[in-house]
């Protein structure tokens, strides 16, 4: 089941949401260095508090949030870039997208498989996806009040072999946050150290697993990678599951909004 969107955005407000948003990014920008200008940049799931570092370096940034999590507008600063879709049936184009982000997706799929298919299909021939997932073995994934405490933690090797078997070359799999989720005690700079030191020797109990992986061209369209154009609804104000949601409209991409976006939500701004 889906984690919340009220739930995934109060986790980013607090304390160590905003340790993990922060230690994740740097992650992120190491693997990912520089995003060119004419690339499009998908975050699926909710990808958003990380999606900020590259607003400005990539040619185009879209989030994509599942319907039965829910949405928000984001950024509250300027065009809405969010939208409401259909996971297994996501309305981008075949071969449109150069980079893939996703977190807080893969671990609430009902079908983990069929997702990674479906990102297979958007994903150009030389696409690139991170995907970051809570680690079975890690203390984040028994701590359920935050998100990465729920849905399906999987250990680097559970996740290397459904990338595999989903058509992507995987790189390194490697784990992150070792700092306990406190909300006390803890702060960014004892967070670092932990992390470096976590990373070296304790590599089996970090928190998340966060791996890169290219899309495999020499195989065959995937079964069921070619779909019918899906439907996107615009996230307009907040949209909890479990409760009425925009209405769904035919379109591609991302489209705007006419209602003023609230405050910011899961993203505590630059790093």
């Amino acid at each position: 089941m889906w984690h919340d969107i009220i739930e995934l955005r109060n986790f980013y407000q607090s304390r160590s949401g905003r340790i993990a948003q922060r230690l994740l990014r740097r992650d992120l920008r190491r693997i990912w260095p520089r995003v060119g200008p004419g690339e499009t940049l998908l975050g699926l799931g909710y990808a958003t508090p990380f999606l900020r570092p590259f607003l400005g370096e990539a040619g185009r940034v879209i989030a994509a949030m599942p319907a039965p999590q829910g949405g928000h507008v984001w950024p509250p600063e300027g065009p809405n870039l969010v939208a409401l879709v259909e996971e297994f049936e996501l309305p981008y184009p075949d071969q449109s997208i150069d980079r893939l982000v996703m977190v807080h997706a893969l671990e609430f799929a009902p079908a983990a498989q069929t997702l990674l298919r479906e990102c297979w299909r958007v994903l150009r021939p030389s696409g690139r996806v991170v995907v970051v997932v809570p680690n079975r073995r890690g203390i984040w994934a028994r701590v359920d009040r935050t998100p990465f405490g729920h849905g399906n933690p999987y250990s680097a090797g559970q996740i290397t072999r459904l990338l595999h078997r989903s058509m992507f070359v995987t790189g390194t799999a490697e784990t992150a946050l070792f700092a306990p989720p406190a909300e006390r005690g803890l702060g960014l700079r004892i967070a670092g150290p932990l992390e470096r030191f976590g990373r070296r020797w304790l590599p089996a109990v970090g928190g998340v697993v966060i791996i890169e992986a290219q899309k495999q061209v020499y195989a065959a369209t995937p079964p069921g990678g070619r779909r019918v154009p899906a439907r996107v609804a615009v996230a307009g104000r907040l949209a909890p599951s479990g409760r009425r949601r925009p209405a769904w409209a035919p379109g591609r991409g991302v489209a705007g909004v006419a209602s003023a976006p609230p405050a910011d939500a899961g993203d505590t701004g630059p790093d």
